[in-house]
């Protein structure tokens, strides 16, 4: 298996090499949020205010990480279900947000939006938020800390490990998978 390093931000052409199914391993700045700061974000859109953070070409993960322990930056921070921000993601997509990562599928709204906004999505494996923990090098709160672990943090990853589950073009391992299995 061939593993894809990767450094964010990603431009469009980087993007656009990904398959869905390609092995990646992300380091660079990634940022989090999870519901609660995709609604605050998008009531600020509509109010005329500014993201908290410019988007552009740069990852979200979704992640509301445990309390970190004694001694550690972060605490256990493996990905929520992505489905949760479809209502939000086409916007920040238009915005310029070049990928999300989390678990499970994504509606036919987001991967349309995606395939428009030259965007990917990457799948982590839930329940092993120790080990993606342990690829988090640092990690800083840029807004809506009153919203606790699903504040938006600034995360600085190495070695982080996905795979291309949506490429560019709407290519999408949930449903090209399951037609394989169901032969």
């Amino acid at each position: 298996m061939t593993v894809i390093n990767i450094k964010t931000p990603m431009s469009k052409e980087d993007r656009k090499k990904l398959k869905a199914g390609d092995h990646v391993q992300i380091s660079g700045t990634i940022y989090t949020g999870r519901d609660a700061a995709h609604k605050r974000m998008i009531e600020a859109l509509k109010k005329g205010s500014p993201l908290p953070v410019d988007f552009t070409d740069q990852l979200i993960y979704y992640v509301g990480p445990s309390p970190a322990k004694p001694g550690e930056i972060i605490g256990s921070a493996g990905p929520t279900t992505s489905g949760r921000m479809d209502a939000y993601t086409p916007e920040l997509l238009e915005k310029g947000l070049g990928g999300m990562i989390g678990k499970g599928n994504r509606s036919e709204k987001v991967i349309n939006s995606m395939m428009n906004h030259v965007a990917v999505y990457f799948g982590c494996v839930g329940g092993a938020g120790a080990l993606l923990q342990s690829c988090i090098k640092s990690v800083e709160i840029l807004a809506y800390e009153d919203l606790g672990t699903e504040a938006i943090r600034k995360i600085e990853v190495e070695n982080f490990p996905a795979i291309v589950v949506i490429d560019t073009q709407g290519n999408n391992l949930y449903e090209t998978e399951r037609k394989k299995y169901l032969k």
